[in-house]
């Protein structure tokens, strides 16, 4: 038997049961062994009335959720006390492999979700230590674990902009990073450059996180002997959505960098995911979507020590496999404009 957990890491869509099968067998846990959270999204404590009532009810608990590794009740504090209160020796729970702070993450969206409510003062309180842990992810994405409106996160992060860690994009609810400002890249496209004028622009964009036509307008700025200015590189890539007129190669390829930045990016999120990682589905999408090659060069590679004969076979499989991709997008598109 397994139980059903809202995901709750960087990529936020929802199932319509609004739940991700995480991948632990319920299991009996001995009440001995089980610690209250050092920090719980709950600021008030624990509530006497509601455990009693608890604790008198003939219902079987749901399963609470425990942090493997330092057995703390991630979600469950009140039936913990109230199998304590009812003479009880185990309780059935369900262990969490994630770090500390996507214990955190669950607890509140599974507060927010059933069981008694969070104040309105700790969700505010929990989306300000979600921004200051994940400060990429968007103002909906945030909202949508805390139980509060966008509009409302986007107040605690301008409120909060000092505290809070800026990042130069923002991860949606479906898992996309928008970058916001590209200048750091540009300036580290710059040091590259400056520090071996030789290094290909394609090489720098991957390293800078930018597009290549980005990088090499950075690499004719500075072979032009121009100096770098912060405030013309500051804010979104310019380049980013078009190709330069006269180079053929940036009109085929003006978005390497930043297409393969973006790829890491997500991914990295979503290995993350508790909701991935502890399902036997999401380990095997996990799979599909890592890819041995870091970077689009080793296609060329590839099919360099490709048999010619088998070329053919190879191209018909890949354009099916890309047909493949492409319904899975499409059919992930529908679902969340469906919610």
């Amino acid at each position: 038997m397994h139980v059903g957990l809202p995901m709750v890491a960087n990529n936020l869509v929802e199932s319509s049961a609004g739940e991700q099968q995480l991948c632990s067998a319920i299991v009996e846990f001995p009440l001995s062994e089980l610690l209250p959270p050092e920090s719980s999204p709950r600021t008030a404590g624990e509530n006497a009335a509601h455990i009693r009532m608890l604790a008198e009810s003939s219902t079987a608990f749901p399963p609470i959720v425990v942090h493997r590794r330092t057995t703390q009740v991630i979600d469950g504090v009140h039936r913990l006390r109230a199998a304590q209160l009812r003479g009880d020796s185990t309780i059935s729970a369900v262990l969490f492999d994630g770090s500390i702070t996507e214990a955190f993450v669950l607890a509140v969206k599974l507060n927010a979700a059933h069981g008694l409510p969070l104040s309105l003062s700790d969700r505010k309180a929990a989306a300000l230590r979600i921004l200051m842990a994940y400060p990429q992810w968007s103002d909906r994405a945030i909202a949508a674990v805390a139980g509060i409106s966008p509009k409302t996160v986007g107040v605690i992060r301008s409120r909060s902009a000092e505290e809070i860690p800026q990042p130069t994009g923002r991860i949606a609810r479906n898992g996309v990073l928008h970058r916001t400002d590209i200048s750091a890249g540009r300036r580290r496209a710059a040091e590259l450059f400056t520090a071996d004028p030789n290094r290909s622009a394609r090489a720098v964009a991957v390293a800078a996180g930018i597009s290549l036509t980005t990088a090499k307008e950075v690499r004719k700025e500075l072979r032009g002997g121009s100096d770098p200015r912060p405030a013309r590189w500051a804010g979104a890539d310019p380049a980013a959505g078009r190709a330069s007129g006269d180079e053929p190669e940036a009109r085929a390829d003006a978005d390497f960098g930043a297409r393969w930045a973006l790829t890491a990016a997500v991914l990295q999120q979503l290995r993350r995911d508790p909701s991935l990682r502890f399902t036997d589905a999401g380990r095997k999408l996990l799979r599909c979507l890592e890819t041995p090659f870091d970077n689009g060069d080793d296609w060329g590679s590839v099919v360099h020590n490709i048999p010619s004969h088998c070329a053919p076979n190879i191209a018909k499989l890949a354009r099916q496999r890309s047909q493949d991709w492409q319904q899975l997008a499409l059919l992930l598109d529908q679902r969340s404009e469906t919610g």
